[in-house]
């Protein structure tokens, strides 16, 4: 099931609306039928398939293939076609819970729960500064919220400190792409896929995390297009690669500098595209000159015949695509990763017209536009720069305060953290985040979350970072309110209110609104619905980058969907940037950036002298708050393992489904071993879906890029040791 996507026959067949046995006292078709069927989009992943949610008195019951939506015409991922089910689980947060040390939770009313935080709020920040209240959010948020939440942080708490689980996904493709290109989204839409004749994907495990996005490459590939695929694992879209170049972690940079210089010896690069619409080139050739396919093999472990067999597919195309993802992103020098990337596609000059392009795949379900309206420590709305005095002064005119006023930059999420641990930061508010198994270094997270002196937490079920919390407040469903997401391609899609929270539950930005009103800005949150912020948000963005002036609710229904930037309400839209190689830099030029590859931040030696990776597996998202509710995805995928190759499990004397002790300088967890050809004989994978004993993230560090601020999660020096059978035995027994 891994290697394709669901087609939209398979889910008639196997999900849809038809029933095959009558129950005693017959068959009420009318009483089953649903009261309406709501199109709106898929909460996880950034590709925003669309989704038509059934509904029967005001619950979701189950779900029809939106087929004229142009993205996923219908087809759906394992996860998309299971995720209406999470709505009525017994877990769902129904009313707010405040945590008696000792006792537990108990209920208490929503009067009381806001008494509280707003108390709390200001006495530590009466006590220790405006900064020592800090707001984690995150992605899979609506454009909306993840735009109020950047101004109640700003103007409520007036807090610097205001950072997003996007730091942990997308920062380093961000960074790497506004340097490159003086813009942060993928240049094309995935229309351009089907056109390409060379595609070459890197550290993205496409069929597995992005299925949908298989298609666009399957059918490319039936026009005749190849597919080079860098990874350290033979994931499902490598089985079907015309090459592999098999990279150990934490050297992709290596590996596209040497490429980069073979194609300039062998004179496959476009003079005129560089002279005309680039800049920084010749410190670029200086950077990659000293890079060798042997040498690279060496650092590598890529063959150098493969290495060249890459450069002269890459150099000789005429059409060509590049897609990356965390792969060669969630690392120490992952911004590194991405420019030398961007070099490759710029050197060729195959970006801003038909078939030729390059895009990060977005992981989170609103991955892009969560990172573009600000609730990032050091960007406000339209990606504006928060140390910049006429995007700082565009903002506090549109939100109506002084300047002065508006909070410098704050500390990244992992810093917040940091903070925290270190008795820096007192309180903290969290949404749409579970640190507790998302950051690395979990146990240093927790140890972190338990010295707050004050944290709540707004969720809908009580994930293991709530366990930690004062209170916990009931919040909204995706399909509990309206707005809108922009997808990995840049297309902004409506998602509809489909039904309403259950019991005291409340959609999330009510409660935001509520706080800040009582903390004595209300009249700065004057809104009554979604689309009120969505028009401020638009404002805000007018004249940026990431312009949204030009798109309304109406036209997004539409059109199904409109590509950003879209400055004018009769601006169509963009689907493909950079057409006529015109660029976001004033001077309309694109920049290379040289790069010169450095090791990782924890390097093997004798006493760890495995690499350890990490990542997803189709059945489950991020920190697995709702995808490991949800049965059919737990049963086809209960719980983590241990990847390892066949030699490496002999060396260890590890056989299939023993216990394993993975060890790394941090911590050890234990899990069974799943052992495969399709990994690195130097390598190990572990998916980090789980919490507690069972998080890989106890394993991996904290050190981070220094531009991004990402943590290094696809590079730990571990050891392993197969556990006694015994120890074994009774593992397999819980």
């Amino acid at each position: 099931m891994a290697d394709l996507p669901i087609s939209k026959e398979a889910i008639r067949e196997q999900f849809g609306p038809h029933l095959k046995f009558d129950p005693p006292g017959g068959w009420d078709a009318a009483a089953a039928a649903p009261d309406q069927l709501v199109k709106t989009h898929c909460c996880f992943c950034g590709q925003g398939c669309g989704i038509q949610l059934k509904v029967k008195d005001n619950q979701v019951i189950g779900f029809e293939p939106w087929e004229d939506f142009p993205f996923n015409e219908g087809k759906l991922c394992p996860k998309g076609v299971k995720r209406y089910m999470q709505g009525s689980h017994p877990d769902r947060l129904l009313y707010p819970l405040e945590n008696k040390k000792g006792v537990g939770y108990e209920r208490v009313s929503w009067d009381a729960a806001y008494e509280r935080t707003v108390s709390a709020i200001r006495d530590i920040q009466a006590k220790h500064g405006k900064d020592a209240f800090a707001v984690l959010s995150g992605v899979s948020l609506s454009n909306e919220k993840s735009y109020l939440i950047g101004k109640f942080a700003r103007v409520a708490l007036q807090t610097k400190n205001l950072d997003y689980n996007g730091r942990l996904c997308m920062v380093s493709a961000g960074t790497g792409n506004k340097k490159a290109f003086g813009v942060d989204r993928a240049a094309n839409s995935w229309a351009d896929i089907l056109e390409t004749d060379l595609i070459l994907c890197a550290g993205t495990n496409i069929s597995e995390c992005s299925p949908i996005t298989t298609d666009y490459i399957w059918k490319a590939r039936d026009r005749g297009a190849k597919l080079i695929v860098v990874d350290p694992r033979i994931t499902p879209i490598a089985r079907t690669a015309d090459l592999i170049l098999p990279v150990r972690p934490g050297t992709d940079s290596h590996l596209f500098n040497t490429i980069l210089n073979l194609m300039i010896q062998d004179g496959k690069i476009d003079h005129d595209f560089i002279r005309e619409h680039t800049n920084g080139f010749e410190e670029v050739l200086n950077a990659v000159a000293g890079y060798t396919p042997e040498e690279c093999e060496k650092v590598t472990g890529v063959p150098a015949k493969s290495i060249r067999l890459a450069a002269k597919w890459w150099g000789e195309a005429k059409k060509s695509f590049l897609l990356h993802a965390r792969g060669i992103e969630h690392h120490t020098k992952g911004v590194d990763n991405v420019l030398s990337c961007i070099n490759l596609v710029l050197a060729t000059g195959r970006i801003g017209r038909a078939g030729c392009g390059y895009a990060t795949i977005t992981g989170q379900g609103n991955g892009q536009g969560g990172r573009e309206h600000g609730h990032k420590c050091d960007q406000l709305p339209g990606n504006r720069d928060i140390t910049n005095p006429e995007h700082r002064k565009f903002i506090a005119d549109v939100w109506g305060i002084d300047e002065k006023d508006l909070p410098g930059k704050g500390l990244s999420a992992q810093e917040i953290m940091n903070a925290i641990h270190a008795g820096e930061i007192k309180g903290l508010l969290l949404i749409c985040f579970n640190p507790a198994v998302s950051l690395p270094d979990s146990l240093f997270t927790e140890e972190a979350l338990k010295k707050l002196e004050f944290f709540v937490v707004i969720d809908f079920f009580m994930s293991e970072s709530a366990r930690f919390a004062d209170l916990v407040l009931p919040g909204s469903l995706h399909e509990e309110d309206e707005g809108t997401a922009t997808t990995a391609e840049g297309r902004v899609i409506r998602i509809r209110q489909a039904v309403t929270p259950p019991g005291e539950a409340k959609i999330d930005w009510h409660i935001f609104c509520e706080i800040a009103k009582r903390l004595g800005k209300g009249k700065y949150f004057p809104y009554n619905e979604s689309e009120d912020i969505f028009n401020e948000l638009r404002v805000a963005s007018r004249g940026s980058t990431v312009d949204y002036y030009g798109i309304t609710y109406e036209k997004i229904e539409k059109n199904k969907g409109i590509f950003w930037p879209c400055p004018t309400l009769d601006h169509p839209g963009t689907p493909r940037l950079f057409e006529g190689g015109k660029f976001a830099h004033p001077d309309g030029k694109a920049k290379f950036n040289p790069v010169v590859y450095r090791p990782s931040a924890d390097e093997i030696n004798a006493e760890y002298p495995i690499y350890l990776t990490t990542g997803r597996v189709i059945f489950h998202y991020l920190s697995g708050t709702q995808t490991r509710r949800i049965g059919f995805l737990t049963e086809e995928c209960p719980e983590p393992y241990l990847e390892l190759h066949p030699a490496l499990a002999e060396k260890y004397r590890i056989a299939e489904a023993d216990i394993v002790r993975i060890t790394s300088r941090r911590s050890s967890i234990e899990l069974k071993a799943k052992i495969v050809k399709t990994i690195r004989p130097d390598t190990v994978f572990i998916p980090y879906h789980w919490p507690d004993k069972q998080s890989a993230n106890r394993l991996t560090q904290r050190a981070l890029d220094p531009l991004s601020k990402i943590p290094e999660f696809k590079f730990s020096a571990v050891n392993i040791q197969r556990v006694d059978p015994q120890q074994g035995a009774a593992h397999a027994k819980r």
